[in-house]
């Protein structure tokens, strides 16, 4: 009987920000959820709650559940990380980790973006996936180039400005 081979896989390249940010999200839910769930479990006991249609037991317990997942989650992800440094950080051509000032020449306008790894996506914060239409578009191109796409409000157009660490 053959063994399975487990294929290593390439580390999640995380910029120090977004590790920094798991590494407080995972001690929050550790330090501090699980202690207010635990607190929350034993009110409902003491107070004789544990009846076959406690609904909020019911509730307490899925939320209990999506913590622990979580919390494994980041473990994993935190565990097959790798720090992204300035100097792994390209600015010849837009990378991982690459902030890129883009412009709409037809619409007027022109914003920055940093290219991260989909765990630590946040469009609020301008950070865009390297798996986003956005993020594919951009990455290999170069000061000058254009990067074109898919969006939900149609095709566009994107010309790289600058690319900085």
């Amino acid at each position: 009987m053959e063994e399975l081979e487990l294929e290593s896989s390439a580390p999640i390249l995380l910029t120090q920000a977004g590790h920094d940010r798991l590494k407080a999200e995972l001690n929050h839910l550790t330090v501090e959820k699980r202690k207010e769930i635990a607190e929350r479990i034993r009110e409902s006991k003491d107070h004789g709650e544990f009846s076959e249609d406690n609904n909020e037991l019911d509730e307490i317990k899925m939320e209990q559940a999506i913590v622990e997942s979580r919390i494994g989650e980041l473990k994993t992800i935190l565990s097959g990380a790798a720090i992204l440094t300035l100097a792994d950080i390209s600015t010849d051509e837009v990378g991982l980790g690459s902030v890129v000032t883009v412009a709409d020449d037809e619409r007027g306008i022109e914003f920055d973006v940093r290219i991260v790894a989909s765990i630590e996506a946040n469009a609020d914060e301008d950070l865009i996936s390297e798996e986003s239409p956005l993020g594919e578009a951009l990455l290999g191109k170069k000061v000058g180039e254009s990067a074109t796409f898919d969006a939900p409000v149609g095709r566009l157009t994107y010309k790289v400005k600058k690319i900085s660490a």
